[in-house]
C-alpha cells in the first residue's frame, strides 16, 4: 500500500542511501557553499490533521533529516503543541498563507461581494491579515519562509498579494513558488494523493510564463521558478513522472533521478492506521474529481 508511514520511511531511506542531502527549504542554496551536489528540499504542507505531522517529523528526525513544515492559521492546522514539538525535533517552521482567500470570505460574511472591492483594496486587506498571522506564528518560531496554500475552491490565488507587496520587507527570505529555480530542480508533490497529480491540481503546479507577465509586481518570481518556468524546466519535469512512491524509490536506487529536487509532502495523507488510510483514500479521490472539474473550468483541458 502507498502512503503508509512505513513506506514514507522507506522512501526517505532510499533517497538518503542514494546520496541525497535532505534539508529545509530555507537552505535551498546551501550546495553552493558546501559543494554537496545531490540535494533535496523537504517541504511539508500541514493543511489539516496537524497531529499527524508529528509522525513524519519523528521519522525524519530518526533518519537525521530536517525539513520545513508550513502551518496554516486555521484550527485544523495551527496547533501550538504540534508546532513546538516539530520545532524541537530540529525542523523549520513556515507560514502556509491563504490570506487573500480569507479576506474574501470575510467580505462575503459581511454580505459584501468581493468583486465589488478592487483587487488592490482586497490585497491590502489580505496583507494586513498576513502580517497579523505571521506575527502570531513568529511567537512560536523564527519564521523566515512562507508558502501559499492553494484553497482550490476559491477563485483567489493568495500569491496575488505579491503584486502589491514584497514579503522580503517582512524578513521573509523564501517563498518556494517565487524564489527557488526549477529549471534544474525536479519538483515532486503528493498533491491528490499521487505523484502525478497535475491533472487534479488547481494551484500546486508550475506556470510557463516569461517575466513580462510580472511587470509592475512588487515581488517578481525568479526566472525558472514555479511561477515563471523556463522551457528547460518544463522538459525536465516532463521527463521525470511518477505515480507511486515505489516508482520514486526504484528510480533513486537506479540512479535515474536529477541531482536536485524539491519534495512536497502533505503529512495528513501518510498513516499506518487502516481506518485513517482508507478515509484519506476515499476522501481524496472524491476531492480529485471536484478539483479536476474546477481546473478545467478555470484553465481549460490543456493546462
Amino acid at each position: 500500500m502507498d502512503f503508509t508511514l512505513d513506506l514514507f520511511s522507506s522512501l526517505l531511506t532510499a533517497l538518503n542511501d542514494a546520496g541525497y542531502q535532505l534539508m529545509p527549504v530555507s537552505d535551498w542554496n546551501m550546495n553552493k557553499q558546501s559543494g554537496h551536489q545531490r540535494q533535496i528540499l523537504l517541504r511539508h504542507d500541514v493543511d489539516r490533521a496537524a497531529e499527524r505531522s508529528v509522525a513524519t517529523a519523528v521519522i525524519e528526525h530518526n533518519l537525521g533529516v530536517r525539513g520545513t513544515y508550513y502551518f496554516r492559521i486555521m484550527p485544523e492546522s495551527y496547533d501550538v503543541q504540534v508546532i513546538r514539538q516539530i520545532m524541537s525535533l530540529g525542523h523549520e517552521i513556515g507560514y502556509h498563507y491563504e490570506d487573500l482567500d480569507l479576506s474574501a470570505r470575510e467580505l462575503r460574511a459581511a454580505k459584501q461581494k468581493p468583486g465589488t472591492v478592487s483587487e488592490k483594496d482586497l490585497a491590502e486587506m489580505a496583507y494586513s491579515r498576513f502580517r497579523k498571522n505571521l506575527s502570531l506564528l513568529r511567537e512560536l518560531a523564527p519564521v523566515s519562509t512562507i508558502c501559499m496554500h492553494g484553497s482550490p475552491r476559491s477563485r483567489y490565488d493568495s500569491r496575488l498579494l505579491w503584486k502589491y507587496f514584497d514579503y522580503g520587507e517582512l524578513g521573509i527570505g523564501t517563498e518556494p513558488y517565487f524564489d527557488i529555480p526549477l529549471d534544474d530542480r525536479l519538483y515532486l508533490t503528493d498533491t491528490g494523493r499521487r505523484w502525478d497529480g497535475t491533472a487534479v491540481s488547481v494551484r500546486d503546479r508550475v506556470y510557463v510564463r516569461d517575466r513580462a507577465y510580472y511587470e509592475g509586481w512588487a515581488r517578481k518570481p525568479v526566472t525558472g521558478s514555479a511561477m515563471a518556468m523556463t522551457e528547460a524546466g518544463r522538459v525536465l519535469h516532463y521527463e521525470h513522472k511518477f505515480r507511486k512512491s515505489s516508482d520514486i524509490m526504484e528510480s533513486a536506487i537506479a540512479g535515474n533521478l536529477p541531482e536536485k529536487m524539491l519534495l512536497n509532502i502533505h503529512p495528513q495523507r501518510w498513516s499506518n492506521s487502516l481506518p485513517v488510510w482508507i478515509s484519506e483514500l476515499v476522501t481524496q479521490n472524491l476531492k480529485n474529481v471536484v478539483k479536476y472539474f474546477i481546473k478545467r473550468q478555470r484553465f481549460g483541458s490543456g493546462n
